[in-house]
């Protein structure tokens, strides 16, 4: 009979594993905390959806090359010592906007160029620190140590906005929710200078460069359960992501509370995060899930669903719970799409693999951010947000339709 609570075997049988996972989730937490300041400072000073929107073009365009490049680097080099630089440059982002922020600059093009400085040591420290984890844990234990990884992203996404909402609150400005990020990130330093070298295994890249970057997008070709993966997910981020919109609809929903409007930017903004770290928490089950193109199709439109819904209520609360119903379909397709990327991919292309994943998981949020802010800006929040949902359902069966194949996908024979 299926478990229902979380595997926890994985951080049982590796102690590498354990600090990486517990700095995944201490360092999220810092992470989200200063998406949550930098989102309130630049609405803040420009009164705009589509200026909180640009935040995550100016991530998106750094994300694209340094992902692709930075996952040619961990097929290169020691995967441990490129996830300790990137971990060390991120902190330094960190402080730069503690400092900013301390002195009052104001200054909308600064926060951009940091954003972008910070999504570019992300692209290369992920891509590093995925493609790390199937060598610390077997195959077989694959789908539960995703499954953890996704919890402790959960609740660091879960923790941080609203930590970053409240603590905003109760200072009147973002300079501590920058501050806790630079304390958080050391937790992600510490683990990984205490990881051994990994390089990798298999067939050793000759021609580091963007010669093994195309060599990369070349294994891909006709991988279309690889492909699926990545297309459902771009749908899923592009079309029904609002959280661009959190800002405008705090503000619309705390008119003459800018306190309290503070706190809801980061109650809506924990609440996907939160229905997902529940959804971990109970996800012993989906170690025993074969059909995994099924499961990751299913929860995709659910996702898209809910977020349709959200943008019909008129209530913090009811928007929460439906945000919520939405992380927690997301999750299990995280879930999934991480599986089949790990297990179907030989070791010698994992981090160009992941860093192609890194690019399609973070950069089509962004996307979206932009999408949302631009049709926002366009026909107002409500019209962003619904259409935004039905799109991803659409585009989504559109898919399906076009790849039936991706419905048969077999954990117990993974073809990429």
């Amino acid at each position: 009979m299926p478990r229902l609570l979380a595997d926890l075997t994985p951080l049982k049988v590796s102690a590498d594993y354990r600090r990486i996972w517990a700095a995944h989730g201490i360092s999220n937490v810092g992470q989200q905390m200063t998406a949550v300041a930098v989102g309130i400072q630049v609405y803040a000073i420009t009164q705009s959806s589509f200026a909180v929107g640009l935040v995550g073009l100016f991530q998106l365009v750094p994300l694209i090359g340094f992902g692709l490049y930075g996952g040619m680097l961990s097929d290169v080099h020691d995967r441990r010592r490129l996830g300790l630089l990137a971990a060390i440059g991120l902190m330094s982002c960190s402080i730069v906007l503690v400092v900013q922020a301390f002195a009052g600059l104001g200054s909308v093009a600064l926060l951009y160029l940091v954003v972008a400085v910070q999504s570019a040591f992300f692209a290369i420290g992920n891509p590093a620190r995925s493609s790390i984890i199937p060598r610390l844990v077997s195959t077989e234990l694959l789908p539960a140590a995703n499954a953890l990884g996704m919890l402790a992203w959960s609740v660091g996404f879960t923790l941080g906005p609203l930590l970053g909402g409240l603590v905003i609150a109760a200072t009147g400005g973002v300079t501590a929710a920058y501050a806790v990020d630079v304390i958080a990130f050391s937790s992600t330093v510490y683990a990984m200078w205490r990881l051994r070298p990994i390089k990798p295994e298999g067939t050793t890249v000759t021609t580091a460069g963007w010669a093994a970057v195309k060599d990369g997008i070349t294994f891909l070709k006709g991988k279309r359960n690889l492909q699926m993966s990545f297309y459902v997910d771009i749908a899923a981020m592009v079309f029904g992501m609002p959280r661009a919109l959190f800002p405008a609809i705090a503000v619309g929903l705390f008119p003459d509370d800018p306190r309290m409007a503070a706190t809801a930017v980061g109650l809506l903004s924990a609440a996907p995060a939160l229905g997902a770290a529940v959804s971990s928490i109970f996800s012993g089950w989906l170690g025993h899930v074969r059909k995994q193109g099924v499961a990751i199709i299913l929860s995709i439109v659910a996702w898209g669903l809910t977020i349709a819904v959200f943008g019909l209520v008129g209530s913090l609360a009811l928007g929460c719970l439906m945000l919520a119903l939405a992380g927690a379909a997301d999750n299990v397709s995280a879930v999934f799409r991480s599986t089949i990327l790990q297990a179907a991919t030989p070791d010698e292309y994992r981090g160009r693999l992941q860093g192609i994943f890194t690019v399609v998981v973070a950069g089509g949020p962004r996307l979206g951010d932009v999408e949302s802010g631009t049709v926002a800006a366009l026909f107002g929040e409500t019209v962003s947000v619904v259409s935004g949902g039905v799109l991803c359902i659409v585009t989504t069966l559109a898919l399906v339709a076009a790849v039936p194949g991706f419905l048969r996908y077999d954990a117990k024979h993974p073809v990429p």
